[in-house]
């Protein structure tokens, strides 16, 4: 049986603050707000995988207002929902992400990102995908006031 999921997230760029995307720090002069690091790309990778479980959303799990969670890594995150998937009998069939920024460029950093999240999966690297894209200078992302990413995740019962 396979079971799909959907995830999704935003946050607002902002000064004084680390910009980390798959637990990676990339160079930028703005970073992304939020109670945990605020990796906006595993974030998105945990709803998904958490919808296709059927297991709600990071919130239920992470909530911003519990003080364990603030500045966290993400990567903790996956950690423990790869851990809840697995208990329920699930195995990640792959996963795809798509950051969306008009900047930074990330593809020089994807190959550091790929393998931090296939080594919190505990899977392949070939069984995630990264890819970014631009809004043309639309909307809050082109005019760079925030990060968005979807995710899509296939899991596979065992």
């Amino acid at each position: 049986m396979f079971r799909v999921g959907f995830g999704y997230d935003v946050h607002r760029l902002v000064p004084g603050r680390r910009l980390v995307l798959a637990g990676v720090d990339i160079p930028f002069h703005l970073g992304l707000s939020g109670h945990s690091d605020a990796d906006v790309l595993t974030h998105a990778l945990c709803d998904a995988i958490l919808g296709a479980a059927g297991l709600g959303d990071i919130g239920r799990h992470f909530p911003d207002a519990d003080m364990r969670y603030k500045d966290i890594s993400s990567l903790i995150f996956l950690e423990r929902i790869a851990e809840m998937i697995e208990d329920r009998g699930l195995l990640l069939g792959n996963a795809d992400v798509t950051v969306v920024a008009q900047a930074p460029k990330i593809t020089p950093f994807v190959p550091r990102m790929l393998d931090n999240l296939a080594s919190t999966l505990k899977i392949r690297t070939s069984l995630v995908n990264i890819k970014a894209t631009t809004t043309e200078g639309l909307g809050f992302t082109g005019t760079g006031d925030g990060i968005a990413a979807y995710a899509v995740a296939c899991l596979i019962a065992s």
